[in-house]
């Protein structure tokens, strides 16, 4: 299988994720989560955390948004600053 095909698994009809893939499957389908959701937040934007929220709720449906964003940070996709007041979408090189 592809990674679009793989992806498709963890979405909903409307591309929302359903669910987050097990321990299991950590590394390569969390990935392709975290890197979908990463593609959902706009380069040369500030985000409140807030909005951060926001974002991902618009795009996941079981309801841990807090989980989204500390994988997303931790993954290196997103940035934010030391106190959480502001988050950015990182350039990957």
């Amino acid at each position: 299988m592809n990674d679009s095909e793989d992806l498709k698994r963890y979405l909903d009809e409307q591309g929302r994720v359903k669910e987050w893939p097990s321990k299991r499957n950590r590394s390569r389908f969390q990935q392709l989560v975290l890197e979908y959701l990463a593609n959902q937040f706009e380069f040369d934007t500030i985000y409140s955390e807030k909005e951060v929220n926001q974002l991902l709720n618009q795009h996941h449906t079981f309801g841990d948004a807090a989980l989204l964003r500390r994988e997303l940070f931790e993954r290196g996709l997103i940035d934010r600053k030391r106190d959480g007041s502001a988050y950015w979408r990182k350039v990957q090189n």
